[in-house]
């Protein structure tokens, strides 16, 4: 699929400093409409720190980030998500004595209309925005595949449903774009492949970019349309997949580093 021109972020000539320690230096890095992109690079390389100025977590000492035509750069992490930028974790976050349904329900909750009032009374208002958020949530549990364990305890769903689970909760936050941090962590080279499919059938079906950061090279070299790499908080490739699989110094900091380790055990 070719990029589309149009950008749905932005964040130009990003630098985050803690402290002494440079931990990202002059990044920029944008996010075509409806567009899978992926950050990599090895361990202290910045990815998540770059990743968590993008959903406000992070402030940066330098640059700005533009969603759309709207500078998101010193937004909180709620309002952005509710401005259409959703996130999942590397470590899963669900609420375990929650159904399925409720961990989407309470993602939904932000974009509810009816007051206090309006639900302490039961209006038929509330009631008929209530069973439109009910209808929502079974929706996209099914279309996460899930569907069937809409009623089970977040705890009780097996790891990959659980990883479903927390796209879920995403998507429910109706975004433009999903950012993915680590999503096959834990899974075995089957659930990977799987999920594969399941990223482009979600930005086919649910009209969003997605960005991931990942690990699995085989997982990023399979699912992106252009990947950005980074080392040591500085950005030293981007390109097609194709393009940076041939990309020597790609190799020699990222790639090699990691086929070396293989060799080693």
């Amino acid at each position: 699929m070719t990029l589309s021109n149009e950008l749905v972020l932005d964040a130009s000539n990003i630098s985050v400093q803690f402290g002494g320690l440079l931990a990202v230096n002059d990044v920029s890095f944008n996010i075509p409409k409806k567009s899978v992109v992926s950050l990599i690079g090895p361990n202290g390389a910045g990815k998540t720190t770059f990743f968590n100025v993008l959903t406000g977590l992070y402030k940066p000492s330098e640059g700005k980030v533009m969603f759309g035509d709207r500078e998101i750069t010193d937004l909180p992490p709620h309002k952005i998500a509710s401005i259409g930028l959703a996130r999942t974790f590397q470590n899963i976050r669900l609420f375990g004595l929650m159904t399925a349904e409720e961990n989407l329900l309470v993602a939904m909750h932000s974009h509810l209309k009816s007051g206090i009032a309006s639900t302490i009374l039961r209006t038929p208002r509330q009631r008929k925005e209530e069973k439109e958020a009910l209808d929502t949530a079974r929706e996209i549990l099914d279309f996460v595949g899930i569907g069937k364990w809409s009623s089970e305890y977040a705890r009780n769903l097996s790891y990959g449903d659980q990883r479903r689970l927390e796209v879920a909760r995403a998507l429910a936050l109706k975004p433009e774009i999903l950012l993915l941090d680590e999503p096959t962590a834990g899974m075995n080279p089957q659930e990977s492949a799987v999920f594969v499919d399941f990223v482009h059938r979600v930005r086919d079906a649910r009209d969003v970019a997605i960005l991931l950061i990942e690990h699995d090279m085989s997982v990023v070299m399979s699912v992106s349309e252009r990947i950005t790499v980074l080392d040591r908080g500085e950005k030293i490739a981007e390109g097609t997949p194709e393009e940076i699989r041939s990309n020597q110094r790609v190799i020699e900091a990222y790639l090699g580093k990691a086929a070396s380790e293989g060799r080693g055990k």
